[in-house]
């Protein structure tokens, strides 16, 4: 059985804090995952492996950056160049986010938080394509992506080159089985890996080494 996407948690020292930063943020937007906020005392040590991109189709992209200042974000400088047209900013604990233009096409039907940006390969992009059991919407040069088949929201990895991987990542994606020792089994078929089993919770790591949790239980608690 296929797993279904459940959440993307975020590590923070404050998680309390940065919850109200985000959920300020987003106000009622209608956010494609629930996000998870864990204790966690994890310094930023460069670029996170997963960023959002948040669209300017409702608003201006300099209204969507003035609001998001407004509540505690800065301009961040990650190396990019003048002509291109996002604006980098970090959240209260330095995770980078990205506003999207106006004009830009390709999140087009999405919401406000249209996109999950991460580096990795392609065969990051496939295995999840395959995990999730979304199609690749995108497929080109070492660059991948994935949506929901009623679309909405994307997932995509940049290719090569990838940058310097922190030791621990700050955020990851929780996945939720039905039958956890089946699922883990067709997950490592694709390519995943077993970094730790606690109970009901098995932490996994994509060909990429980036973490998921298929969690047997987490579906029940997700359904009452």
């Amino acid at each position: 059985m296929t797993s279904r996407l459940y959440a993307l948690t975020i590590l923070a020292s404050d998680p309390d804090a940065l919850a109200l930063f985000w959920s300020k943020l987003l106000g009622d937007a209608d956010v494609p995952l629930p996000l998870v906020f864990e204790k966690a005392d994890l310094p930023r040590s460069g670029l996170n492996q997963m960023h959002f991109h948040l669209t300017s189709y409702t608003a201006s992209q300099d209204a969507n950056v003035e609001r998001a200042v407004s509540l505690g974000a800065t301009h961040l400088d990650v190396g990019q160049l003048p002509e291109e047209d996002h604006v980098v900013l970090a959240d209260p604990e330095g995770n980078e986010f990205c506003i999207i233009e106006e004009t830009n096409n390709w999140l087009a039907g999405t919401g406000f938080l249209g996109e999950l940006a991460a580096d990795g390969t392609r065969e990051v992009g496939v295995f999840w394509a395959a995990a999730l059991d979304w199609p690749l919407v995108h497929d080109e040069d070492g660059e991948t992506a994935i949506a929901p088949p009623g679309g909405g929201f994307k997932i995509a990895w940049g290719g090569p080159p990838l940058n310097e991987r922190a030791p621990r990542n700050r955020m990851h994606l929780v996945l939720a089985t039905s039958d956890l020792g089946a699922e883990v089994e067709r997950l490592v078929s694709l390519g995943a890996s077993v970094v730790e089993r606690r109970g009901d919770q098995v932490e996994m790591a994509d060909p990429g080494r980036q973490r998921a949790r298929p969690a047997g239980r987490v579906a029940t608690v997700a359904a009452c």
